[in-house]
């Protein structure tokens, strides 16, 4: 079911009863991509899956990330009603929950964030700047194949046709102002400095062959919290819930489940 949260602005789709989980998505994919977990994990928790601002049915905010940030602790806020909420983002959806718990302390009890980190490498930093530039140029077309290798394996993706043109579609259906936007953000990101800030319990999930996120900056983001433990789920790339969801659902038992 879905329903319209902070003033009319965020559209999520809720299921289930229980505490509030909430699962943010990544820039290269959209809600769909916690289709594969979520019946799991709705007999424990209302699973709330937002569109994030600018995807779907979601109105886009300026301000950059921390913008964005603000106007989905609004939702969670919204949707949540007092009760201690658990946060789960995956890539952009990671960065954008831990600006959250930086900016709004009390917004979440627990983070799981998936694939994320707090500061690209320069390389990384690059990478988004070059997705910005030629998507601006020639659309989003022409970097679709780029979001294809930065979410899966080439063997994943040859093994699962049907399931990377579903993927590329989805990708295709990005606003292309708001994916460059998102693009400028996480090139210029560096939350190094606020991470003490986030005193809530943190579980840190890193595919083991992730491009886009690589498993060093999950290591980095592990030292910089106060209260964090790192699980790499082995075999998977940037949406280890998509590749392989038992494995992604059992790296939440004993946190989570």
């Amino acid at each position: 079911m879905d329903r319209l949260l902070a003033n009319g602005t965020v559209n999520a789709a809720q299921s289930g009863e229980g505490p509030p989980l909430f699962l943010l998505h990544s820039l290269l994919s959209d809600r769909a991509s916690y289709d594969a977990i979520v019946p799991a994990l709705q007999g424990s928790f209302r699973t709330i899956v937002p569109e994030l601002p600018g995807f779907g049915r979601s109105r886009a905010v300026e301000g950059g990330l921390a913008a964005v940030a603000d106007r989905m602790a609004e939702a969670v806020r919204d949707a949540a009603g007092g009760a201690p909420a658990i946060v789960l983002g995956n890539g952009y959806g990671g960065f954008v929950a831990l600006q959250m718990a930086i900016r709004h302390k009390e917004i979440a009890a627990r983070l799981i964030l998936a694939d994320s980190g707090a500061v690209f490498s320069e390389s990384g930093r690059e990478a988004f700047r070059n997705m910005a530039k030629v998507s601006r140029e020639k659309g989003l077309e022409a970097v679709a194949d780029v979001a294809m290798r930065r979410l899966f394996a080439p063997e994943f993706q040859v093994r699962h046709p049907d399931l990377m043109q579903d993927r590329r579609a989805a990708f295709l259906r990005t606003d292309p102002d708001v994916f460059r936007s998102a693009c400028v953000a996480l090139a210029g990101l560096d939350l190094r400095a606020e991470l003490a800030a986030v005193t809530v319990p943190v579980l840190v999930l890193v595919g083991e062959h992730d491009e886009a996120t690589p498993p060093p900056m999950s290591h980095e983001l592990v030292a910089g919290l106060p209260r964090a433990e790192l699980k790499v789920i082995p075999g998977c790339a940037h949406v280890p819930q998509l590749q392989s969801p038992r494995q992604f659902l059992e790296a939440l038992e004993g946190f989570l489940l």
